[in-house]
C-alpha cells in the first residue's frame, strides 16, 4: 500500500488560512506536504521538475544538479512521491518525474489571503 497523500484528499483544504481555521485532520495532511518541501535539496527537485521542458524531467537529468550521491537523490524523490506533489513513471531504466500541478495549486490557494487572488512574481 502506498503511502502517498491522495491528491482528492486535499480538496477538502482549499480555503484560505486567513478566511477559517484548518480541521486538524486538514493541518495534518498539509504538514506532511510542507514537510516535504522544507529541504532545501527536495524544493529544488521540485522546482528542477515542476520547470523541466514538457513538464517532466527524468531521474538522469536531476542527479548532476547536486553534490550528494544517487541514493540521497532517491529518497529525496521518494519523500516528494509520498507527499503527492510528484508522481514517477518507470520507462526502461529510468524513472521519469512530473510535478501534481493541482497539489500546488491548492498549497497556494491555502497560503493566499482571504479575499485576495495568488498572485505569482516573476
Amino acid at each position: 500500500m502506498s503511502k502517498q497523500l491522495p491528491v482528492a484528499a486535499m480538496d477538502a483544504c482549499c480555503s484560505p488560512l486567513a478566511r477559517e481555521p484548518l480541521a486538524p485532520a486538514q493541518a495534518v495532511e498539509l504538514a506532511k506536504i510542507f514537510k516535504a518541501i522544507s529541504d532545501p535539496i527536495r524544493l529544488r527537485l521540485l522546482s528542477l521538475i515542476a520547470s523541466h521542458a514538457g513538464g517532466e524531467a527524468c531521474v538522469c537529468d536531476l542527479t548532476d544538479a547536486f553534490d550528494v550521491t544517487g541514493p540521497t537523490i532517491s529518497h529525496h524523490l521518494k519523500v516528494l512521491r509520498e507527499s503527492g506533489l510528484i508522481d514517477g513513471e518507470r520507462r526502461g531504466t529510468w524513472v521519469y518525474y512530473r510535478v501534481h500541478p493541482e497539489v500546488l495549486s491548492r498549497l497556494s490557494t491555502v497560503l493566499t489571503p482571504a479575499g485576495r487572488a495568488a498572485v505569482i512574481s516573476t
